[in-house]
């Protein structure tokens, strides 16, 4: 009585390339393992690159800076430290975070809430707005709202929370 290897066939499709593995659990694991070889570099190198912003992190790091209520997102530190731009960063730095935690239902302020809660003419908080857009920390949604971006989230956490604890001795 003679024992036959195991014959598997294993399919594997990554954006154009497609590849059919068979033979031996052996075999299959080779030629699967060096097709992955081709593209793990890629896959390090997109990781390396790209923006991600941990919530659970990010959320810590904002402790006794800002604070959510059900009426929306706050300061708790006092205004008086911050620029407008910290100001209006802030609070949709807080948006974000209630949104992703399901606490506040919009994923964007409008300008006008935006204007009542830095306190400010409408024309300042349109220019600082601006400013926001054009350094690519806020965006403007399809509904006319103001959020803060990706890469805002990455600014926030690097350079604008630690420079705002710093002003603010927390």
């Amino acid at each position: 009585m003679t024992h036959e290897p195991s014959h598997i066939t294993v399919h594997v499709k990554h954006n154009n390339s497609e590849e059919t593995f068979s033979g031996t659990p052996e075999q299959v694991w080779l030629l699967l393992e060096r097709f992955f070889r081709q593209f793990l570099p890629s896959f390090e190198i997109a990781k390396r690159v790209s923006l991600q912003v941990d919530l659970q992190s990010i959320t810590r790091d904002c402790e006794k800076v800002i604070g959510l209520a059900d009426e929306g997102p706050y300061i708790l530190v006092p205004r008086s430290k911050l620029t407008d731009n910290e100001t209006l960063a802030l609070l949709l730095l807080a948006n974000y975070i209630g949104h992703r935690m399901g606490k506040i239902e919009s994923e964007g302020l409008s300008k006008e809430e935006l204007q009542s809660r830095l306190g400010k003419d409408a024309k300042i908080t349109s220019t600082r707005l601006g400013e926001l857009l054009k350094n690519e920390m806020v965006a403007r949604t399809a509904e006319e709202k103001y959020k803060i971006t990706t890469f805002g989230l990455v600014q926030m956490q690097k350079d604008i929370l630690p420079k705002v604890k710093s002003k603010t001795g927390i």
